[in-house]
């Protein structure tokens, strides 16, 4: 699976809910997190949708001038459920569609809160790369702890040895979004130097 090639900085492809969560700070965290990366020159990669999480940290990325790329399938499409001032909207058949083209379109992976989507998509995007089938840097947006219990539940699978350290340390956990955008460009360094290393 290629990395994305990009002309206007890296693709930022993210996960999170179509909810809006039943705690206003997850929507504003969401949007400020939008803003962050776009003041970097991030692009947005996502589900396309205008609703919840996945509404909100559109809407911060194109408050700041930033570009946002949606993909959703034509079901939520005919809901109308998709963002309609986003620079592309994709339509494609299926979610499983959606999953496959949204990594295609990134060069690196956040999850901010969400539910059962948000974490088969980051599992995808974890299962491939340990695999071989890329190599491009995870995250969770570790707001007010959210994700704390799934980094448990994750600990718990290297202990009991159906996962291996290597592929959970890969894994980047932060409470902030500059922290988050911080680890993500160190790690996305450290591939281009190793990439120019082997050339």
């Amino acid at each position: 699976m290629e990395q994305s090639q990009t002309s206007t900085g890296p693709a930022l492809g993210v996960f999170c809910g179509a909810k809006s969560g039943n705690d206003p700070r997850w929507v504003v965290a969401a949007f400020e997190f939008g803003v962050a990366m776009a003041r970097r020159g991030w692009r947005l990669v996502y589900g396309g949708g205008r609703i919840g999480l996945m509404g909100a940290v559109a809407d911060g990325v194109l408050s700041a001038g930033g570009e946002a790329v949606g993909v959703i399938p034509a079901k939520l499409m005919e809901r109308e459920l998709a963002h309609r001032g986003l620079a592309r909207l994709e339509v494609v058949n299926d979610m499983a569609t959606r999953k496959q083209r949204m990594i295609e379109l990134s060069d690196a992976f956040v999850a901010l809160p969400g539910g059962l989507g948000t974490l088969d998509e980051l599992f995808e995007v974890l299962t491939l790369r340990q695999i071989g089938e890329h190599s491009r840097p995870a995250a969770l947006f570790d707001q007010n702890g959210y994700w704390q219990p799934l980094v448990d539940a994750c600990r718990a699978m290297v202990e009991a040895g159906f996962v291996n350290t290597d592929d959970l340390t890969e894994l980047i956990v932060e409470p902030t979004a500059d922290a988050l955008l911080d680890a993500l460009e160190r790690r996305l360094g450290e591939g281009l130097a190793r990439r120019d290393a082997a050339a």
